[in-house]
């Protein structure tokens, strides 16, 4: 989320969460680790988190939009906070949409926010210094959070939070903007400096990174601010837009490529990703939504009123596209069901 433009689940374990050791990758695809860096934990908590998503996409997902499109803003839906800000990071849970609601005041303050069932608007986390958001293969919220500069894992339903892992080479991150969890539970994330300014600290470049519990690796370095990260729906494509491309890394035994660049882009943003594969690629100032094949041909274009940073799927069958962006909501009903961040 680009700066000059943008105006906590947590099962806390009673030990010390060991995390991130940390590795600083050669132009080549090949990793090298360093020795594992403790991570930050918050208080324990004792309350249980919601049941583990076990959505998947259906043998027939549907089909494909095309043409020209427009969402509609939900109503409701609007901020109401009295100074410039953004929606980020939807991501679909059960039965509701959460997202982070952020400000562009002094340590970018964030809360996650939550469209309920009923259709109203309630804010269930405070203080949750986050961006993006994702779905946690147990059932918690997954954050990128620029007030710890840490990856950090809220219980949706009691608010508390524990920290993941927030450094790099004994330095804290830029300003973690997006990511997204495999089935193994290697969490890829995106470090831009957006929000570098939230917290003292920072790293010298801007990253693409996957953490597997354990260890931090370096995928790319060569993406200025990268922002959107998804996975494709059989998790073999690791998806990142930044900077000016939307780039596309293999991923074969759990190694992450060579990226190769399918699709030239203006101030791209976050992105969803339907059950065919199409990915549904924001481009923030140009307020619209550009769906494309996963060669990088476009089939459709969705547009909004207002700047947008972020999409993903939700409903009961997974064929709402929910979009964020400058203080609203969007929904677009679709024919193809898609992932839920």
């Amino acid at each position: 989320m680009k700066l000059q433009r943008y105006p906590q689940r947590a099962l806390i374990a009673s030990l010390l969460l060991i995390a991130a050791g940390c590795t600083e990758k050669n132009p080549a695809p090949a990793h090298q680790t360093e020795n594992p860096a403790p991570a930050v934990a918050e208080t324990p908590a004792e309350k249980k988190i919601a049941a583990p998503q076990t959505w998947t996409c259906p043998a027939q997902p549907g089909t494909a939009p095309s043409g020209e499109l427009t969402a509609q803003r939900i109503p409701g839906s609007e901020s109401t906070r009295g100074e410039a800000g953004l929606y980020e990071g939807p991501v679909w849970i059960g039965d509701r949409l959460y997202f982070s609601d952020f400000t562009f005041s002094q340590g970018f303050p964030s809360r996650i926010q939550v469209l309920q069932p009923d259709g109203s608007f309630t804010t269930v986390i405070d203080n949750s210094g986050s961006n993006g958001l994702a779905a946690g293969k147990d059932g918690s919220l997954l954050a990128a959070t620029h007030d710890r500069k840490a990856l950090s894992r809220y219980n949706p339903a009691t608010g508390e939070r524990e920290i993941l892992v927030n450094e790099f080479k004994g330095n804290p991150f830029n300003s973690p903007n997006d990511l997204t969890e495999s089935d193994a539970g290697v969490i890829y994330f995106t470090d831009p400096a957006y929000q570098r300014d939230a917290a003292p600290g920072g790293q010298e470049k801007t990253r693409v990174y996957q953490f597997d519990g354990q260890t931090v690796t370096v995928i790319d370095d060569t993406i200025e601010n990268p922002n959107g990260i998804s996975l494709s729906p059989d998790q073999k494509t690791l998806y990142v837009a930044g900077g000016t491309v939307v780039r596309a890394y293999p991923i074969e035994n759990g190694t992450v490529g060579t990226g190769r660049d399918i699709l030239s882009v203006n101030t791209p943003d976050g992105m969803a990703v339907d059950c065919l594969g199409n990915l549904y690629i924001t481009e923030h100032t140009l307020q619209h939504i550009r769906v494309i094949t996963p060669a990088g041909e476009q089939i459709a274009k969705i547009k909004v009123d207002a700047n947008i940073t972020n999409a993903a799927f939700g409903g009961p069958e997974r064929k709402t596209l929910f979009i964020t962006g400058a203080g609203a909501v969007w929904k677009l009903e679709l024919d193809v069901a898609g992932l839920p961040y």
